[in-house]
């Protein structure tokens, strides 16, 4: 069984209490899902995307995800963070939170625990408890024992685990496979646009690569017209 312990405000970084500026109506949404995740209630629902993701990996909750960058992490927190959902951050020391923010993640509703240790993978399970999706950076290599107990915890408290770095027998793996920064003149100018080609693998089903803007001009994460990337002109990274 797991064991969910009560970490006080110096392990756990919280930017800013949503509970008093939140509308009552929002409240006792959030009050529901709350008591749902208590009851351990085994449910399954798509969570919203930021629309170049919506066609190409959703997240659902009740299953992992795998990454490869931290740009793709921030891209599908972004989603469920702007549609008012609680996330949190395990293990990711290197990820950079102004560029979190850019992608639309929503601060206020994040919470943070960046040096869990030895001990990120019972962090891990707890924080399930109590938002809905969770990116984790493990320290070291996953079991698939370990995270079959995790998938299982998942089902029960309606959550949604990304993991930046192998995750075994994941719903859905996305890798970055190219990219290439647009605005960059003859040795001048100012970088505006990061054109990308991510490959999607999930289970048994073939690898699909899809283009997209990761971020756009606009810095909107949207999707790339067929054919607009050449893969020849792109830069591997």
């Amino acid at each position: 069984m797991w064991t969910t312990r009560r970490w006080q405000l110096t392990n756990v970084e919280r930017v800013f209490d949503y509970w008093a500026m939140s509308p009552v109506e929002t409240q006792i949404h959030d009050l529901q899902r709350r008591v749902q995740r208590m009851q351990g209630a085994a449910v399954s629902r798509l969570l919203p995307s930021l629309p170049g993701l919506a066609q190409v990996m959703g997240l659902r909750t009740g299953a992992a995800y795998g990454v490869d960058s931290a740009s793709l992490a921030l891209a599908l927190l972004a989603g469920p963070s702007q549609a008012g959902e609680w996330v949190a951050v395990v293990g990711a020391t290197d990820l950079g939170y102004e560029a979190a923010a850019g992608f639309g993640v929503d601060l206020t509703r994040t919470i943070v625990v960046p040096r869990p240790g030895e001990h990120w993978l019972s962090v891990t399970a707890g924080l399930i408890d109590v938002v809905t999706v969770v990116l984790v950076k493990p320290p070291v290599a996953v079991t698939e024992h370990q995270a079959e107990r995790l998938k299982s915890r998942l089902r029960q408290k309606d959550a949604t685990l990304v993991c930046w770095g192998s995750w075994p027998r994941c719903e859905a793996r996305m890798t970055l496979r190219s990219s290439t920064w647009s605005g960059m003149g003859q040795g001048h100018g100012r970088l505006r646009g990061r054109r990308v080609v991510v490959d999607v693998v999930r289970g048994s089903a073939p690898r699909r690569s899809v283009g997209l803007w990761l971020p756009g001009i606009d810095a909107e994460v949207v999707g790339v017209e067929s054919g607009a990337i050449g893969l020849d002109q792109s830069m591997a990274g």
